[in-house]
């Protein structure tokens, strides 16, 4: 197990090297000057001298693999640079936004699993009545939308034209609801479906026939059939809060959210690279953790499943 962890350790940390040096390479390639961005915004006139010092002095010029080398072997230190924007350390401003950006992801996970489970048992119980077919049909309608019409959509309805919720998030937990909903809305209807699915599988087991030819009680069953399907439920789980994590990006900037991905959308546009190279990073280590941690789980729930 120990040598196991070992091993998977150092996939990851291989598998972070690779994607920072391509993201490093494509942002190098990329077009666009960082110090220009910066001069101009900052309502200097930019001519060649300017220019010059001010790009020597990010350290623009010096050769790639030693900007490069520079910026992982600060990365190990635990030194991301500093942002090219406002000269304010990297490492803050990311731990702020992905604070705001987990707390985002997590209450629309586990709003989306309190509203998705009970539909799924409902609608499994149900099959093939008109109660399932209703759920099917709005859940398939749920997950074709997509975020930003549903987005829009809310906040013409609840902000402009019912005046119940600031149009901007601005962090508060009022300012939350919306962005929550934003998210949950598709997960909700994804969660339904895929669960009830598997649900299904598990209600046509040979082991619950035999219980209710036993004369087991029904809750019994459902409770064992809720453990059964556990394991499928963790797996998109997982799945899920990588994708919440990098995949808000939308949603935050649509109602100011102050979380990472509004962050990485206004780095983008000042070409702040500290600032994206440290995104890429941090989200590249969520996706590979939680993807270890759901085999974890899944084999905690079922040992024959190997790790």
């Amino acid at each position: 197990m120990i040598k196991r962890s070992i091993i998977k350790l150092a996939r990851l940390i291989i598998i972070l090297i690779i994607l920072s040096f391509f993201v490093f390479a494509l942002l190098y390639i990329a077009p666009g000057d960082p110090a220009e961005k910066r001069l101009t915004s900052q309502g200097v006139v930019v001519t060649k001298e300017v220019l010059r010092a001010e790009q020597e002095r990010l350290g623009l010029l010096r050769p790639f693999f030693v900007r490069y080398g520079e910026w992982l072997f600060g990365v190990v230190r635990g030194d991301f640079g500093v942002s090219f924007k406002d000269d304010r350390p990297v490492a803050p401003k990311l731990m702020a936004g992905l604070k705001n950006t987990a707390i985002l992801a997590m209450v629309s996970l586990i709003f989306s699993l309190m509203v998705s489970y009970p539909l799924a048992l409902f609608s499994a119980a149900r099959k093939d009545k008109l109660s399932d077919h209703l759920i099917r049909i709005i859940s398939f309608i749920g997950n074709s939308l997509p975020n930003f019409l549903i987005s829009v959509l809310l906040m013409y309805f609840f902000c402009i034209k019912m005046n119940l919720f600031p149009v901007i998030a601005s962090g508060s937990a009022i300012g939350l609801m919306l962005p929550v909903l934003s998210l949950s809305i598709p997960m909700i209807s994804r969660f339904t479906r895929q669960m009830r699915s598997e649900i299904i599988t598990q209600l046509s087991e040979d082991y619950v026939t035999g219980m209710r030819l036993r004369g087991v009680k029904e809750p019994f069953i459902a409770a064992n059939v809720i453990r059964n399907s556990m394991g499928h439920v963790i797996t998109i789980i997982g799945l899920q809060i990588g994708t919440l994590m990098g995949g808000s990006v939308v949603i935050e900037t649509i109602f100011r959210w102050p979380g990472i991905g509004k962050l990485v959308m206004d780095s983008i546009t000042a070409r702040d690279y500290p600032v994206i190279m440290g995104f890429v990073l941090i989200m590249g280590t969520i996706y590979v953790v939680i993807n270890q941690l759901t085999d974890v789980c899944y084999h905690l729930l079922d040992p024959r499943v190997e790790t």
